[in-house]
């Protein structure tokens, strides 16, 4: 055959699968395929090619991933044929796919990493924590001599600051202030402040006044340095010695102002009662510290997230005794799933809900998820998600997704959860995006 004809013929074969190869990534059939893949080892998943023609596929990895059950470093795949991957090993593993063998069509990275297996919670937990300082929470009017004023004011102090010294003795408890501002009104000195606003960190002067009411110095100011509530457990990590509960951050009811944690604890708690969420009103779960209750574990952050710190041992009434596989976030699908919860005492139990929203997230966000109650018996009991419930874990296929978060106002029955992959984040378990060498480097 003529060689020019032949370059022709090729050339027009060419053209023809990339024009076939265009249109069916525009029909969504085609190129339809991640650039990078997140699995943990021992799980696998399935790619669908749909090709035009039979192509090579080929693995830089062998002993990370296997193609269609076979430690084969190329393979042919027909058309129409899913390819099926699995994980013998953690690492990062190419594979690249080329039609005729030569020309490159798709290359998706897979990120294998170490089993990870965490114990679904579902307590109902006491929480108690200390902040890192003393939060202000309002200003007072002290009545002196000539007028009413608030010192706290006057020196610039703003509802939601953090006061952590005071001339540069560092807050350990309320009661330090009382004794500091006295002192300082006997001697008729200003008191130097340390406070944080905003992240940053200032400093001003605050001259306490005399209350001629109960003849005492003041500096004017409402302050709280603790919080205390209740909440649910979401996981617990037992190779790490980490949990992870309620699923949003603790803030300040009368600021809103996130609490900045010093020191805090969680302990057993058990519900004594449940005010039935109605639309425009949610419900709560009424409970109290279990007297003579051990405690869980400590409280080391608050984030967007959550609460998280060290946990010894997986608490009691667990609906599971080992650790269940973690679904990163785009793996979590609309459909059945369940919640687990306590409704009465301490007895964890398993409740029907519908995903019926998944938000596609790359980067934490808080609302990943929309839920609805789906159990009449929860619905019976509670009305929907009330307050408490946040932190309750999400199950779906045998795998942990998420955590209850939010209810909806007027729509008890719905509300938000959030990926359990940003909790993990925030517990130290997991890192954002995390690969192999992202472990290897921790």
């Amino acid at each position: 055959m003529n060689p020019n004809l032949t370059k022709r013929l090729l050339g027009l074969l060419f053209a023809f699968f990339l024009c076939f190869l265009g249109s069916t990534a525009v029909n969504g059939q085609s190129f339809n395929l991640p650039d990078e893949l997140r699995l943990f080892q021992g799980q696998g998943t399935q790619l669908h090619l749909a090709l035009p023609v039979q192509a090579s596929v080929s693995v830089d990895r062998p002993d990370v991933l296997t193609l269609n059950g076979q430690a084969v470093p190329t393979m042919t795949v027909s058309l129409g044929e899913p390819l099926k991957l699995d994980t013998v090993g953690s690492g990062e593993a190419n594979i690249r796919m080329k039609l005729f063998g030569q020309i490159p069509l798709k290359t998706v990275k897979v990120n294998v990493i170490p089993d990870l297996k965490v114990i679904p919670g579902g307590q109902t937990i006491g929480v108690k924590v200390k902040s890192a300082g003393i939060l202000v929470v309002g200003h007072h009017q002290v009545a002196t001599n000539n007028d009413k004023l608030s010192p706290g004011e006057v020196a610039g102090l703003k509802t939601g600051d953090l006061i952590t010294h005071l001339n540069g003795v560092e807050l350990k408890d309320v009661k330090d202030v009382a004794i500091i501002a006295d002192q300082a009104g006997k001697k008729n000195q200003p008191i130097k402040v340390t406070y944080k606003r905003g992240g940053k960190t200032y400093t001003t002067l605050l001259t306490p006044a005399f209350d001629n009411q109960d003849r005492s110095w003041r500096i004017g100011l409402y302050i709280r340095d603790s919080a205390a509530g209740v909440g649910t457990l979401t996981f617990y990590a037992p190779k790490h010695g980490v949990y992870g509960a309620l699923g949003h951050i603790i803030t300040d009811m009368n600021t809103q102002t996130p609490i900045i944690v010093g020191s805090g604890q969680i302990l057993q708690s058990s519900v004594t009662s449940i005010s039935k969420s109605e639309s425009g009103e949610p419900g709560e779960k009424r409970a109290h510290f279990i007297k003579e209750g051990r405690t869980l574990g400590t409280i080391e952050r608050n984030t967007p997230f959550g609460i998280f710190g060290k946990m010894a041992e997986n608490p009691e009434h667990s609906v599971y005794k080992d650790g269940i596989p973690v679904a990163f976030a785009e793996e979590v699908k609309e459909g059945p799933a369940e919640i687990l919860t306590v409704v009465e005492g301490q007895r964890v139990e398993r409740f029907k809900v519908e995903i019926i929203h998944v938000s596609r997230q790359n980067a934490p966000e808080t609302k990943g998820l929309v839920l609805r109650i789906t159990d009449s018996r929860l619905i019976e009991k509670t009305g929907g998600i009330v307050q408490g419930m946040s932190g309750s874990p999400i199950i779906q296929n045998g795998k942990l997704i998420g955590a209850v978060t939010h209810v909806f106002v007027n729509d008890p029955r719905s509300g938000y959860g959030c990926f359990i992959e940003w909790m993990l984040q925030d517990a130290g378990v997991l890192k954002h995006k995390q690969t192999y060498q992202d472990l290897k480097a921790s």
